[in-house]
């Protein structure tokens, strides 16, 4: 859809990136190929840019995490674990939104991430967070696939996100029924852009590949 594929989170640069250029065959490169498409083909796109423009200035003022979540995503420079940190900061939003119980960690660990306070906002700010983190996770693994395109943890990342991404698809096809105006439903949509992109490219890995590397057995 034209809002999905022109929002604004697809272009804003992340102050997170790890590595300076986006790669050639990277998440990115399909939605950007899109996006230019539709903007020429489509009559429309014009006044959607304007539209958008101007219903997304309170989420160009708002940062998409929180001070404490800023902090985590810098203190985790591995890829995986950085992608586990964008994961938890959606999954937060969504069950504020919901009205659900906040996520836990499966183990109680004693050096457990400090989350600080839950997100505030109204629902469309939420959603526009949730779209504002998918598109720098995948900035991310775009930034890691320019550097060493055979890093495991990319793999390994993009199964995590397809995974949660898939389930936020679910999320979103009940909230678009209950939207209560313009500017929530262009919310809806841009996340859906970037959780259908994140979907579209964990389709096209090959079937992991069992460990090579087990313990072997003690006499």
């Amino acid at each position: 859809m034209i809002e999905a594929s022109l929002s604004p989170y697809l272009i804003l640069p992340s102050p997170y990136l790890i590595g300076d250029t986006m790669g050639a065959h990277g998440l990115r490169s399909l939605a950007d190929l899109v996006g230019l498409a539709l903007i020429f083909l489509l009559p429309g796109a014009i006044t959607a840019v304007i539209f958008l423009s101007t219903a997304s200035v309170s989420a160009q003022t708002r940062d998409h995490l929180t001070e404490q979540e800023t902090q985590l995503v810098r203190d985790n420079q591995e890829l995986d674990k950085r992608i586990d940190i964008f994961i938890k900061a959606v999954d937060r939003r969504f069950a504020i939104i919901n009205g659900t119980a906040q996520p836990t960690p499966k183990k109680e660990k004693k050096d457990a991430e400090d989350w600080g306070e839950l997100p505030k906002g109204s629902r469309t700010e939420l959603l526009s967070d949730i779209a504002g983190i998918l598109d720098e996770a995948i900035t991310n693994i775009d930034n890691v696939s320019q550097r060493d395109a055979k890093n495991p943890l990319i793999s390994k990342s993009v199964r995590k996100l397809t995974a949660a991404s898939n389930g936020y698809l679910n999320q979103l096809t009940a909230l678009k029924n209950q939207a209560k105006d313009a500017d929530e439903l262009s919310a809806i949509e841009r996340v859906a852009n970037n959780a259908n992109e994140i979907v579209e490219v964990g389709r096209k890995l090959p079937a992991p590949t069992p460990e090579s590397d087990k313990k072997k057995k003690k006499p």
